[in-house]
């Protein structure tokens, strides 16, 4: 357990999260935006990594951190069929698993991850870089809690569309913020409705417009990448994040010989827009707290591939289907 006086608990990573309880045991109590909450103790323990390179372990490190052990649960987190085992802190906040372990010289204070965006689940992650030659980057907006991005315009088919740049601006309740734990993708409607006009006005002569439970819906007898536009999303430092259609679409049944294909973004009533795993998926993303920025690269996540990253501080290949081998084969990493 963690006493109240441990420095987790004192003023320089006091949070409005972190409370001291009368038994003298750091506590907590989180929110999170869809009304869910967890709350429970600090605690802290070992946790012990390898670094592998093909099928053998190079080496070892391992290190006391600190972490949260929930005694209560609320809302979707008590639903059955949204339980889930835990949630593994990867913020931009000291108190984060990452910051946690780069402090201790364990990882660099980077982390990455490829989706699979085949609809099966998965992907790889990485405590480190990955080093892609296409990847490109934008500065994270300074002394925010998310991973906020300045997004600055968005275009459909190589036309920019007419939006107020203030619409995209950071302050206290707007903004753009990229989240994993998000499974769709949300724009303000300053930015939804001229987004789904382009797209509407691009393929209606191909396709029927619907709209399904409050969402802009198209019966699409073709392939989506043959008719839908590209999109782009223009962040600052000239960054772009492409989208091809099953970027930004959903498929949802068949109608009428046809299948279903909807808008995937969600509309936002004022406030913060979020890009999902929708738009995540398939791409490399590399969350660098070092140079605080976030890149991303277009890439197939189902295939396997070559990681090259820095762990421990060294630049070192890894094989992919290697790690996978060589996890499934060694139960104490089970």
């Amino acid at each position: 357990m963690v006493p109240c006086s441990d420095p987790m608990c004192s003023s320089e990573y006091q949070t409005t999260a972190t409370q001291c309880s009368q038994s003298n045991q750091c506590s907590y109590s989180f929110q999170y935006g869809d009304g869910s909450g967890t709350s429970g103790y600090y605690v802290a323990d070992m946790l012990s990594f390898d670094a592998v390179m093909g099928q053998s372990s190079i080496a070892n490190s391992s290190a006391l951190i600190v972490f949260g052990c929930s005694t209560y649960q609320s809302g979707d987190l008590m639903k059955t069929d949204k339980a889930v085992d835990g949630i593994f802190g990867f913020g931009r906040g000291d108190l984060s698993v990452i910051s946690q372990l780069s402090s201790r010289g364990i990882t660099p204070r980077v982390f990455s991850h490829c989706l699979k965006g085949d609809g099966s689940g998965g992907g790889i992650m990485v405590l480190g870089a990955i080093m892609e030659p296409s990847i490109v980057y934008s500065p994270l907006v300074p002394s925010q809690p998310h991973y906020n991005l300045m997004l600055q315009s968005i275009a459909v088919n190589g036309q920019l569309l007419q939006i107020d740049p203030s619409v995209f601006a950071t302050s206290s309740n707007r903004g753009t913020i990229v989240d994993s734990g998000t499974t769709l993708a949300y724009l303000v409607q300053e930015a939804y409705d001229p987004f789904v006009s382009a797209i509407t006005a691009t393929v209606s002569p191909s396709v029927t417009p619907t709209i399904s439970k409050g969402n802009q819906c198209y019966l699409v007898a073709a392939s989506v990448s043959q008719i839908f536009p590209p999109v782009s999303l223009n962040f600052a430092s000239g960054a772009s994040m492409m989208l091809k259609p099953e970027d930004y679409l959903i498929r949802s049944g068949f109608y009428d010989g046809a299948t279903m294909w909807c808008i995937g973004f969600q509309k936002v009533q004022g406030g913060i827009s979020i890009l999902g795993d929708l738009v995540l998926k398939d791409k490399i993303f590399v969350y660098d707290l070092a140079h605080q920025r976030i890149g991303w690269a277009n890439y197939d996540c189902k295939f396997n591939f070559t990681i090259r990253l820095y762990a421990f501080y060294r630049k070192l290949c890894f094989s992919f289907s290697n790690i996978i081998s060589y996890i499934v084969s060694d139960s104490q990493l089970c």
